[in-house]
C-alpha cells in the first residue's frame, strides 16, 4: 500500500557544469545523510551533485550497493572515496544498537519517490494522453437520468458500448489535442479524469440497448460524449524510476503545459513531442535551450528583429529574415541555441511524454527545444 508523501519542492535554479559527463561532488555534500519522509531521489542528488541524474555513476562506484533508485525513510547515505579516490556513496540500513550487538531494522515503508509525489500523482493518476486508435470504439456517454446537460455524482448515465457487470470505470473529458509544432500531426488528445461509475447494466449494443452506469465520484461536471475506460487502465506508472541522460541523440519540443501559461518555471509539468517511438523512457534527463533572438545588421548597425525598422524588415524576404540569408543591404544572424534548465520525463506514451521541469535559469515557453547539450 502507497504511504502518502508530502512534497518536499525545491525550485532552485543550478549551474550546469561545463562537462558533463565528469562526476563531481558539491564542496557543502553532507558527509551523512539519513532519508526522510517527503524526500525525493531528485532533492537527495541535488545534495551531492551539481547535476542530479549522476546519482547511479556515484551510487555505482560502490559495487556492494544494490538499486540506486530504491531508498527508503531511515536509510543512513555516507559519502566516503574508494581506494582510487573517486567518491562514492555507502548504505548503511536503519542500523539500531543493541548491546552488546546490532540489529538490522527491516524496512516497512515506500521507496521515496524520484520527484516530488504531490506534483506528478495528479497527472499519473488523472490524466491520459490517447492516440485516434486508442479513442476507437471506446464506450462513450449519451445521455442521463434527468435532462440535463451536465450530470454529476449519484446520476445515472446511458452508455454506447458493452460494459461488463458491476465493474468500475473511469469517466473521462477528452480535451486538448497534442499538436507537432512541424508536421501538425495530432500525437495525442489530453484526457482528463472527471469521475467514476459502477455498471448497473451491460447494455447490447447490436440491439440498440444502451449499458447503465451509476457516477459515484465527480471532480467536475460529466457531459455527452465523455468517454469510459476500466478504472485500472492507463494506470500503471511508478513514481519509481532510473535518473539517466538517454545514451542516443534525442530533439524535440515543449508544445504544452499543464498549467496553460505562456511562460513557466521550475516545478511545471510540461508535455513533450517525444515518446516511444523516440526510444526516450521514463527517468530520461533533457537538456532545455532557447534560441537567442535573430538580428538585422542594418543601415543602423546591429538590431533585433522586433526592434528594426519597417523598412529595414521590408527590404528583406520573409524567407530571407526568418533564414541564413541575407539582403543586399541587411544581413539576418540567426543566433545559437542556450541552454536554460533541465527536465525529468515521468510518462511516456507513444508520441508524447510527460516531464517535470526540475530547473530553470529563465522563463521557459512553449516551444522552447529539448536535446541532449
Amino acid at each position: 500500500m502507497k504511504h502518502p508523501f508530502t512534497a518536499l519542492i525545491m525550485a532552485i535554479c543550478i549551474t550546469f557544469p561545463t562537462l558533463a559527463d565528469e562526476l563531481s561532488v558539491k564542496e557543502d555534500a553532507p558527509t551523512r545523510y539519513v532519508v526522510k519522509e517527503g524526500d525525493t531521489l531528485w532533492d537527495i542528488s541535488k545534495l551531492y551533485l551539481s547535476s542530479p541524474w549522476q546519482w547511479q555513476t556515484l551510487w555505482k562506484q560502490n559495487p556492494q550497493l544494490g538499486d540506486p533508485n530504491l531508498i527508503y525513510p531511515g536509510d543512513v547515505l555516507v559519502l566516503g572515496h574508494d581506494a582510487q579516490g573517486k567518491p562514492m556513496i555507502t548504505l548503511a540500513k536503519g542500523v539500531k544498537k543493541l548491546s552488546p550487538t546490532a540489529r538490522v531494522v527491516v524496512q516497512k515503508s515506500t521507496a521515496i519517490p524520484t520527484l516530488p509525489a504531490a506534483l506528478i500523482e495528479p497527472l499519473l493518476a488523472f490524466e491520459q494522453a490517447l492516440s485516434e486508435d486508442d479513442l476507437t470504439d471506446l464506450p462513450f456517454i449519451l445521455g442521463a437520468n434527468h435532462n440535463v446537460k451536465l450530470a454529476t455524482q449519484g446520476h445515472l448515465l446511458y452508455i454506447k458500448g458493452d460494459l461488463e457487470q458491476y465493474a468500475h470505470y473511469g469517466i473521462y473529458s477528452v480535451e486538448d489535442r497534442y499538436v507537432d509544432p512541424d508536421s501538425q500531426e495530432t500525437l495525442a488528445y489530453e484526457a482528463n479524469l472527471v469521475g467514476t461509475a459502477r455498471v448497473l447494466d451491460t447494455g447490447n449494443t447490436a440491439q440498440g440497448k444502451p449499458a447503465t452506469v451509476k457516477v459515484e465520484t465527480a471532480k467536475r461536471e460529466i457531459k455527452p460524449n465523455d468517454i469510459l475506460m476500466p478504472i485500472s487502465q492507463g494506470q500503471s506508472f511508478s513514481v519509481q524510476f532510473s535518473m539517466l541522460r538517454p545514451s542516443h541523440p534525442v530533439e524535440g519540443e515543449i508544445i504544452s503545459s499543464d498549467n496553460k501559461l505562456r511562460e513557466f518555471g521550475a516545478t511545471t509539468v510540461v508535455v513533450l513531442n517525444l515518446g516511444r517511438q523516440h526510444n526516450v523512457q521514463e527517468g530520461h534527463i533533457l537538456d532545455i535551450s532557447k534560441r537567442s533572438p535573430k538580428v538585422i545588421e542594418g543601415s543602423k548597425g546591429p538590431r533585433y528583429v522586433e526592434d528594426a525598422s519597417r523598412l529595414e524588415k521590408l527590404s528583406s524576404s520573409i524567407g530571407e529574415l526568418f533564414s541564413t540569408s541575407s539582403s543586399k543591404n541587411n544581413a539576418v544572424w540567426n543566433m545559437p541555441e542556450e541552454k536554460i534548465g533541465e527536465l525529468m520525463i515521468f510518462k511516456v506514451y507513444d508520441k508524447v511524454s510527460y516531464a517535470l521541469v526540475t530547473s530553470a535559469l529563465q522563463p521557459i515557453r512553449i516551444g522552447d527545444s529539448v536535446s541532449i547539450n
